[in-house]
């Protein structure tokens, strides 16, 4: 399977020098190259290489170590894990993990600090909850930050604070930083180290390539630099840099670098809202149906309108995380402002996530990136039932999206999710929830669909011509499969 509409299923592809130099009949190519070598898959599927089109690369590496709080379903169960991992950890040292959802812990409160005290008392905590917009941390925590019941909210986050005097400890959007400064920072060998092992675990999952989304500290790109400068890194990256990295961007000259090396820099990430799961989507009234609110904004409309034209001036692409309804729309009001310079630059406009819409909104998404995470909705189900019953048809809109123009990339947002092309195949095709039923089952895609979304949208996403494809000229990065969606496995050469 080729995704070249010109010939879209081929029995072999010549390669050499790290390229396809044709593809097509088993015996024209022998007789093109009769002393190549043969690699033999004839009971497998040969596909381009995967795409894992929504990473925090090297966070997610980050987290292969710390506490794993994944599926967790009660606040008992994260404090068993909790204390495991400070009977082996040195007094004073921080905890971290990640993980949980409110949901699946059954809680409809915010937890608290002293619930994480009662099990480890001596050293501090931060746990991140699975979407990372909410940290959960305890009272050392808390007193190394200088957070009290009087801490101002800072712009764009919340600290919680119910009722009860104790009842501090859960930290929304950009209130986590507050914990975050405190923190003890990686070194550069740790950095390293962590890019290794997350570019390693994706490529054993059968990913070529990613796209790794910013939200990490500059030497996060700094290290997967370093792995290319060593021919150790194992994927093809395209990688956004935060929207307030831009000064920097600018003064260094960075802008632009597409280059003909394994890393690029290419995006510039805006925030315009939250996530689900922590309560800090921004939504169009009346908001919640718990009547919890209508979340939270984050980067204005202002805010990304000015720096889309300075990233696109830099050629570089505006790339924004909205999941709320309201978030959406707000997005593409200032998209279509921004339409005519990336013309220009003969880049595509992108939205991440872009988890719950309107149906007057979705024509409007033609001719950008809809770079979504299916394997989000599974989990989600619940919750949106729950929380935005009268947007439920439109959530993970994979097919209105794709009916509309808009060019599907897929991804799992690691660490919030596995990166699992396997998870993202099955919440696509089956649109099955958790807790039993269907999410929006007239959204569900074909196969072949999602595939195309793992590997031929991701490459228009990041503008490589010789990627997602396999024709002439196209890199010989290509996954292997039993099924289509089953278990896959990377061959690049």
């Amino acid at each position: 399977m080729t995704q070249d509409p010109t010939q879209p299923q081929v029995e072999a592809a010549l390669v050499g020098g790290g390229r396809v130099l044709a593809a097509g009949a088993l015996v024209d190519l022998q007789a093109m190259a009769p002393k190549a070598e043969r690699l033999d898959h004839r009971d497998l599927i040969l596909t381009p290489g995967l795409c894992d089109a929504h990473t925090h690369l090297v966070t997610y590496g980050f987290t292969l170590s710390q506490v794993q709080l994944r599926g967790v379903s009660s606040v008992q169960e994260v404090q068993r894990r909790v204390a495991e991992r400070a009977a082996t950890t040195p007094p004073g040292e921080w905890i971290q993990g990640d993980g949980f959802l409110l949901s699946e812990m059954g809680l409809s409160r915010y937890p608290t600090a002293a619930e994480l005290d009662e099990v480890s008392p001596h050293h501090p905590v931060a746990l991140y909850s699975r979407d990372h917009h909410m940290r959960w941390v305890n009272s050392r925590a808390l007193e190394l930050a200088g957070i009290h019941a009087d801490t101002p909210d800072p712009p764009g986050g919340q600290v919680v604070r119910p009722p009860q005097a104790d009842g501090l400890g859960s930290l929304l959007e950009n209130a986590t930083a507050l914990v975050n400064r405190v923190i003890p920072q990686a070194g550069d060998a740790a950095y390293l180290q962590a890019a290794r092992v997350a570019s390693e675990d994706l490529r054993a999952r059968g990913f070529v390539s990613t796209h790794t989304m910013a939200f990490e500290a500059p030497q996060a790109a700094r290290a997967l630099q370093a792995l290319e400068r060593e021919e150790a890194l194992p994927l093809r990256i395209w990688a956004c840099v935060p929207h307030t990295e831009l000064d920097a961007i600018e003064r260094l000259g960075l802008a632009g670098q597409r280059g003909g090396g394994l890393f690029q820099l290419g995006g510039v990430k805006f925030f315009a809202d939250g996530a689900l799961g922590s309560r800090t989507a921004w939504m169009h009234a009346p908001g919640f149906a718990d009547g919890s609110g209508t979340g939270i904004a984050l980067d204005s409309p202002e805010v990304i309108l000015e720096g889309g034209r300075r990233a696109l001036a830099l050629g570089l692409v505006p790339v924004t995380h909205a999941i709320g309804d309201r978030a959406n729309t707000e997005v593409l009001n200032v998209y279509d402002q921004l339409r005519p310079l990336a013309d220009h630059a003969g880049v595509r406009l992108r939205i991440e996530h872009a988890q719950h819409l309107r149906d007057e909104d979705l024509p409007r998404f033609s001719g950008l990136v809809a770079s979504l995470q299916p394997t989000h909705m599974p989990a989600d189900a619940a919750l949106i039932r729950e929380l935005m019953p009268h947007r439920e048809a439109l959530s993970f809109a994979s097919r209105s999206l794709m009916q509309r123009g808009a060019i599907l990339a897929f991804g799992s947002d690691a660490p919030v999710m596995p990166p699992s092309a396997q998870d993202n195949f099955a919440a696509s095709v089956t649109r099955q929830g958790d807790s039993g039923g269907q999410i929006a089952p007239a959204e569900a895609l074909t196969p072949e669909e999602v595939l195309w979304a793992h590997t031929r949208g991701p490459a228009i996403a990041a503008g490589w011509e010789d990627e997602g494809v396999i024709r002439p000229g196209s890199r010989a990065a290509f996954t292997l499969w039993d099924r289509l969606g089953g278990e896959s496995t990377a061959l690049v050469l």
